[in-house]
């Protein structure tokens, strides 16, 4: 049989090529220069190339900077992608020369270092807005240290907090979801340039240069992981999906909070959408948008890593170029809900008439008069829990708040132990104090003012050291941009 058909079919042009080719444009061209220059200056250093054909490349390189307007480029089947689209520049430049610049590497390693470089980015934009969050969470609980709050559980009211401990909780989470994102950006800074298609090269490259030369803190070990190994990719989506997996469940609080019925979460008018057809409304959709947004980054950061499922441990285009560009739509959302939650909180107050409605109604003080009454009056908690229980349900049925309650309180404990309560009426009016309740809860990790102080420390510093990481990089990064110029142009100078 004889193929007359050429390369690419036009079908495979249309439905692969040119959108990859539009991606590389939108997303990858300026690391391929990086890329280009950094690989050049070492050929040229090691001996590889010699000086005037590393001199000649440099200016072709520089040439076609300037001249190609990327953006405006149409793939038109020419050439299959990008890259041989720049090597075809070089060689009608340049002659057999232009496909010198190609001397030991290829795609894969190019493609997988172009990935990281882009992903290291958005990375960092990301991780820098998580802390910035982190910030304003930890701002916010210092601030609302002492307000008094409706803690819930089972979407019931259990027991009175503070915002300020609410507060501390999230943002505790999210620093540890920054932890998690740390270590999954360091996934990102070993370099896999240098090992070729797979195996390295017979040339004798340096690889480290290189990874110096573009910023990362050292080259990927294994030639066979540079191209096969996915783990910077789903360790990152991961990290990432937990970020706002954790972030929509306190939005969702955030939902219910501000919601009528409960009302104890106020959110100002410049966060709150009228309703067009019923003026009474006040509609928080802010809210709605950081949850819906939370939970199509989840979605798109699954989509990334269940694409890498069971796929071969080698090179393959399951976890190149489309899947990568799909992907940084993850990002996009993902940035919109870390923005908006973090000019939000500090936005938002607590409604002290609410609090105080909803802590009456439901008797969440409840539990510490148990409690006294086990080391006030020597009850065991169970039968003081009983106590309590009958206490509740009497003033419940009454339609009065528990602090109102001391003679059901009285007929209760009489009932029960057979002899008058040695609590009186400012005993009791002190144990279903919600102030009292949280100030006595100064226990590691609890609500109390000078527990919630030791913990605000603590999240500062944790906070510092994850910043200074970040910048750490950023810093690395931008001396690595200064240092390939340097070394560029001395090889543009021959």
């Amino acid at each position: 049989m004889t193929d007359q058909s050429t390369f690419p079919d036009p079908t495979y042009r249309d439905t692969v090529l040119a959108p990859l080719f539009e991606g590389v444009k939108a997303h990858y061209a300026a690391h391929m220069g990086a890329i280009n220059r950094a690989h050049l200056v070492m050929l040229v250093e090691t001996g590889i190339l010699s000086a005037s054909d590393g001199a000649a490349l440099a200016r072709a390189l520089t040439e076609i900077d300037a001249e190609v307007e990327i953006p405006k480029l149409t793939y038109t089947g020419e050439h299959e992608d990008y890259f041989f689209l720049v090597e075809a520049e070089l060689r009608a430049r340049l002659g057999d020369l232009g496909g010198a610049l190609h001397t030991a590497r290829s795609r894969n390693d190019m493609d997988h270092t172009l990935f990281k470089l882009a992903l290291r980015s958005r990375g960092a934009e990301t991780q820098a807005l998580v802390l910035a969050l982190a910030e304003a969470l930890i701002a916010k609980a210092e601030a609302e240290r002492d307000t008094l709050i409706v803690a819930y559980t089972h979407g019931q009211p259990a027991q009175p907090t503070t915002f300020g401990h609410y507060l501390s909780a999230a943002a505790e989470v999210l620093l540890r979801d920054a932890a998690r994102l740390d270590a999954a950006l360091e996934g990102l800074e070993h370099c896999p340039m240098g090992a070729a298609a797979i195996t390295t090269s017979g040339f004798a490259i340096d690889r480290h240069r290189v990874a110096e030369l573009l910023g990362f803190d050292g080259p990927l070990r294994n030639s066979y992981g540079c191209i096969a190994s996915v783990d910077y990719v789903t360790g990152l989506y991961s990290a990432l999906k937990l970020v706002f997996l954790h972030l929509g469940r306190v939005v969702q609080d955030m939902a219910f909070w501000s919601s009528f019925e409960v009302g104890q979460l106020y959110v100002p008018n410049a966060l709150v959408q009228v309703s067009s057809i019923m003026p009474q409304k006040r509609n928080p959709v802010p809210i709605e948008h950081m949850r819906h947004l939370a939970s199509v980054t989840c979605g798109r950061c699954d989509m990334v890593v269940n694409t890498m499922h069971n796929t071969p441990f080698t090179d393959m285009n399951d976890s190149e170029g489309e899947v990568q560009q799909a992907g940084y739509a993850a990002f996009e959302s993902g940035n919109r809900v870390l923005r908006l939650l973090a000019a939000m909180v500090p936005q938002c107050g607590i409604r002290a008439d609410r609090v105080q409605a909803n802590a009456d109604a439901a008797c969440v003080t409840i539990t510490e008069l148990a409690d006294t009454l086990v080391r006030e009056e020597g009850l065991t908690f169970r039968r003081a829990h009983e106590v309590a229980a009958a206490t509740a349900k009497s003033v419940i049925a009454q339609a009065a708040p528990l602090s109102d309650g001391f003679e059901a309180f009285s007929a209760a404990f009489t009932a029960q132990e057979g002899r008058a309560p040695g609590l009186d009426a400012a005993g009791y009016g002190a144990a279903v104090s919600a102030k009292s309740f949280v100030a006595r809860r100064d226990r590691f990790g609890g609500p109390a003012p000078t527990v919630l102080d030791a913990a605000f420390a603590a999240y500062r510093a944790e906070y510092c050291e994850l910043r200074d990481v970040l910048e750490s990089r950023q810093a690395r990064w931008r001396a690595a941009d200064t240092a390939r110029d340097g070394a560029f142009a001395q090889v543009l100078e021959g």
